[in-house]
């Protein structure tokens, strides 16, 4: 008889969605949509601003294929970008509606994603793109989510937060003069308003790959993947591999980066503790106040079998 693992049974349903948008009054969608969220279950965060929509969610089925119903018939949201996945329990300890300035924060005034974003790239089409000697390749996520994993040759800017990427093109920008520039991240949002700032710079070959990672592993096989290694995701599952199986990187509870299996087998890997990342910055008072709450998070896992909300 065949076993079925843990990983393998996967009742929840996660929806990880973008939409850039021109929402006007989009303060007033706050209130009932956390109603409808609240009311089946769902949990996550979704984002709204003037721009758009962003967020990641998780729930039963049903209650996900409703909201997406319910969103995609408030004006302007027509058409979602949206990647699905699975999770053996819920990855979100709550919900959250919040209202912000953007939907995914590059700090560039002006810019209008929706109109001015670069080409399309099915991941179909992806790998003869990227192994093109004129196309540049640019991971638009931060270093410790490129960390776990990337595109083969693809340039990673370096960045603590999107932030920071305006001014790394800037410095950068002689290497993409009369290239093609591909630019891709975890689910798509980050590279589109990527291509808009680098539209607005003057180059023309601006290139993003669409529905991001999460979509590249769901419909590009393992063998013929130019993906290396696991994709970080912001929630509980911490990453994902081919085929949108939950990955084998855990987080270090101290400094939140993604480890990786060789990570763990550091010396300097104490879980909840320390890690290769964070050992450096912390002093032995900060392990000793990690080390306690970590006691305290396995002592509540086990009297309620629940994650404690701390973890």
């Amino acid at each position: 008889m065949t076993m079925t693992t843990t990983k393998e049974i996967q009742p929840i349903r996660v929806a990880a969605l973008y939409k850039f948008a021109r929402l006007d009054g989009f303060e007033a969608l706050r209130t009932p949509l956390a109603a409808f969220c609240r009311g089946r279950g769902i949990k996550g965060t979704l984002l709204l601003a003037h721009e758009g929509i962003n967020g990641t969610i998780a729930g039963s089925e049903k209650a996900i294929a409703g909201l997406i119903d319910h969103l995609e018939g408030i004006e302007g949201l027509a058409g979602l970008e949206v990647k699905y996945s699975g999770a053996a329990e819920m990855p979100f300890n709550r919900l959250k509606v919040r209202l912000k300035r953007e939907i995914v924060t590059m700090g560039v005034d002006d810019l209008d994603p929706a109109n001015s974003a670069g080409t399309y790239v099915a991941p179909a089409d992806w790998n003869a793109l990227i192994s093109s000697a004129d196309t540049l390749v640019i991971d638009t996520r931060n270093a410790y989510e490129v960390s776990i994993g990337t595109f083969q040759g693809a340039l990673d800017p370096r960045t603590a937060s999107f932030r920071e990427f305006p001014a790394w093109v800037e410095e950068h920008r002689e290497e993409l003069e009369g290239r093609k520039v591909a630019m891709f991240c975890t689910g798509g949002i980050r590279c589109e308003k990527a291509t808009a700032y680098v539209k607005s710079l003057g180059f023309e070959d601006v290139f993003h790959l669409k529905g991001g990672i999460l979509k590249y592993l769901e419909e590009v096989p393992a063998e013929e993947s130019l993906w290396q290694g696991e994709c970080f995701v912001f929630d509980e599952r911490v990453s994902v591999a081919h085929g949108l199986t939950e990955g084998e990187a855990e987080l270090c509870r101290a400094c939140r980066h993604p480890l990786t299996v060789e990570d763990r087998l550091s010396p300097r890997y104490t879980a909840g503790i320390s890690c290769p990342h964070c050992f450096e910055a912390r002093s032995e008072e900060d392990r000793i106040r990690y080390a306690e709450r970590h006691r305290q998070v396995e002592l509540a896992q086990t009297r309620g079998g629940k994650r404690h909300i701390g973890s």
